[in-house]
């Protein structure tokens, strides 16, 4: 469904645009995701929204072969990319889960400030930003996600979050829907 309204009280909540992340090999070019997410964060800083800014340093813990990539990451890994031109009053979520709910102040943070409606956006479609949007519906907030401003490493696993789960949790759009919605 498209989408149809913004909340007066509305976040944006980018998933994981990282430097460990955003050089990944990603079904659509991850530096077209990152533009689009800047494109919104400066659109929602404009408007006095939060914009939420979720990097990964973990996994879950547990048996992790299926899922552990081995090794040590760069030392620059967890960082937020610096096209997202993070500004002092954003808020901050470092988790160690794939979703940004998960052990972390999200919601508490999203319910101080009043916000009712989340538009999600980053990487990667089926895991990151998944699991944040299907905790967001289940923690009762309103749920966008704005389609064209997220990726996957996977393209079967992107289009099966778009078109069959995405749908069934709130609205979807474009990063311009989104904007024009705004005002």
């Amino acid at each position: 469904m498209p989408a149809t309204t913004l909340d007066a009280t509305t976040a944006l909540v980018l998933i994981d645009l990282q430097k460990g992340i955003t050089t990944l090999p990603t079904v659509h070019p991850a530096a077209e995701v990152v533009a689009r997410g800047a494109r919104l964060a400066a659109a929602f800083r404009a408007h006095g929204l939060p914009v939420v800014l979720v990097n990964v340093t973990g996994g879950a813990p547990g048996r992790t072969e299926a899922g552990g990539h081995g090794g040590t990451p760069p030392a620059d890994w967890a960082e937020l990319v610096p096209e997202l031109d993070a500004q002092p009053g954003d808020l901050r979520v470092t988790k160690q889960r794939w979703g940004a709910f998960h052990d972390t102040d999200l919601d508490a943070e999203l319910r101080r400030r009043g916000v009712t409606q989340v538009v999600f956006a980053g990487i990667a479609t089926s895991i990151g930003v998944e699991s944040s949007a299907r905790a967001a519906h289940e923690h009762g907030y309103h749920v966008t996600v704005a389609v064209d401003a997220v990726t996957d490493l996977d393209a079967d696993a992107h289009h099966n979050s778009v078109r069959r789960i995405f749908p069934r949790l709130g609205e979807t759009d474009t990063t311009e829907a989104v904007i024009d919605l705004l005002g």
